[in-house]
């Protein structure tokens, strides 16, 4: 099981530093609603349509056009905040956050300060060496994504596209919890397979459905415990926004960059100025982009085109029945139920199909068995052809009934990997191979005698051998398999070499 240790890490030393340095990281994480419309217009938000095919009036900005609220996005919204154990907030409102860019047609984005649907909620982040740490959300709001900008079309001119613009955008803000690269990394992917049980967002970083802005900052040992004592953010050194990360391999090493950059120049004598940074991964640096806006910059106020919006108790309620089992449940379930390893247990759960798969096979049969199938055999074969698990050409069916033929002593453990190679490949039964070509374990005590015996006599030099060293019996099994074509019950191969040695 995991150590929940609630301590605070001990200070990290950033190399070529000549102190002591702590790293103080909070993020805003940006995922899109799983949604078929927007969240102002029924304008479609499937990915890859022809430029400027997803958009309504609306979305457009178009004079008059009034945005109406999607329901269905407020309610993933909803199931998101209680998948983090998170306050739901009755009564929230939006806001108009006013700034100019050309994919941005109204001039403003609606979206949510003052009111957020969802409040404080936490994400227990599980760590490398086994420990687990909670990270702290602050808050959840809603928001209209912007358009696309296109720059690479065109040597003179740029592009817009407004497909995405007015797609709904869950905002999850965290405190200044991460203390590490490796844990802001371990932070999304667990809020990504939260929202992927919940079926809020699909998490694809790769078209932008998840995306993140970094807040990274540098403080000496000692004033992180100050601020958690005080609630005073001035111990934890001016932070730096690192927008629109999409990867997290790129997210720690923005990280690691920027708070070398913070270092060097605290070292010098010099001051962390507050800014917006993007990250430049061919070259392994941040750049300016902007100094840093706050609230009064964006000019926020009460959008007046949407009254406030109030949500019934009873439907939070029938949302919150409605939540499957979440991935920290369903692990501990394992690990309880089937005697998982904490390891074989996060592996299963990565996901809904692969704990679904593995559960099927295990039902009625050995879960470490099941597990070790399903891991070592399925996954490493998956892996190796570039497929999911929902690609898997075993079925849990055809898994579990060459687990069963190993646990009837059908065949042996040896044969049950050549039976899952010929199932992966045709997709033909498991029991119907090993009648059909021959693969049944011999289990005739009598004709594995008779094999042991031909071995031994044939060898008298290995028999001395092996009576002077037990060790060496190893080989008279060995030949005994080789020489019945790997059917021979090994259990029974062994207990009879071990008796005929023996003399």
């Amino acid at each position: 099981m995991l150590d929940l240790s609630y301590d605070l890490p001990k200070p990290r030393v950033i190399a070529g530093a000549k102190h002591d340095w702590e790293l103080v990281i909070g993020m805003e994480v940006h995922a899109q609603v799983a949604s078929n419309a927007k969240l102002f217009s029924g304008a479609s938000t499937q990915f890859g349509a022809e430029p400027n095919s997803n958009v309504a009036f609306i979305d457009a900005a178009m004079p008059g056009m009034l945005p109406v609220i999607n329901e269905y996005c407020i309610e993933q919204a909803v199931r998101t905040g209680l998948g983090l154990n998170a306050q739901i907030h009755l009564k929230s409102a939006f806001d108009r956050k006013n700034y100019f860019y050309p994919d941005q047609p109204a001039g403003y984005q609606i979206s949510q300060l003052y009111h957020p649907i969802v409040g404080e909620g936490e994400v227990l982040v599980e760590l490398g060496d086994g420990t687990a740490r909670p990270v702290r959300v602050e808050r959840i709001h809603m928001e209209q994504d912007a358009g696309k900008s296109i720059h690479d079309m065109d040597p003179d001119m740029s592009f817009v596209d407004l497909n995405r613009a007015g797609v709904c955008l869950m905002e999850i803000v965290s405190r200044p919890d991460i203390r590490s690269a490796e844990e802001a990394a371990a932070y999304i992917l667990k809020l990504r397979q939260i929202m992927r049980y919940l079926g809020t967002c699909d998490g694809d970083m790769q078209n932008g459905n998840l995306r993140a802005d970094v807040n990274v900052s540098v403080c000496r040992p000692g004033d992180y415990e100050r601020y958690r004592e005080t609630g005073d953010f001035g111990h934890l050194g001016t932070r730096c926004e690192i927008k629109n990360m999409n990867s997290t391999r790129f997210i720690q090493q923005a990280i690691e960059v920027e708070a070398r950059r913070q270092i060097a120049i605290l070292e010098a004598g010099g001051e962390v100025d507050q800014e917006t940074r993007g990250f430049d991964p061919v070259k392994g640096e941040t750049r300016t982009q902007r100094s840093k806006e706050e609230a009064h910059d964006y000019r926020y106020f009460p959008d007046p085109d949407l009254l406030p919006l109030e949500i019934e108790q009873d439907w939070v309620d029938q949302i919150k029945s409605s939540l499957p089992e979440l991935p920290d449940a369903k692990k501990a379930r394992f690990i309880n139920d089937f005697g998982l390893t904490d390891y074989d247990a996060s592996v299963l759960t990565a996901d809904l199909d692969s704990a679904a798969y593995f559960e099927s096979v295990a039902a009625g049969r050995d879960g470490k068995t099941a597990a070790n199938w399903v891991i070592n055999e399925l996954f490493g074969r998956l892996k190796k052809d570039d497929k999911d698990i929902d690609a898997s050409p075993v079925t849990p069916a055809q898994l579990g009934g060459i687990i069963d033929l190993i646990a009837s002593d059908a065949i042996s453990g040896k044969i049950a990997k050549d039976v899952f190679e010929i199932t992966y490949t045709t997709g033909r039964d498991p029991a119907e191979i090993v009648e059909t070509e021959g693969l049944k374990q011999v289990t005739d005590t009598g004709a594995i005698e008779a094999a042991v015996d031909e071995i031994i006599a044939a060898n008298p030099d290995q028999v001395a051998k092996a009576q002077e060293n037990p060790k060496l019996a190893g080989w008279f099994v060995g030949q005994v398999m080789k020489a019945t074509g790997g059917k021979a019950n090994p259990k029974a191969v062994n207990e009879l070499v071990a008796q005929k040695l023996k003399g």
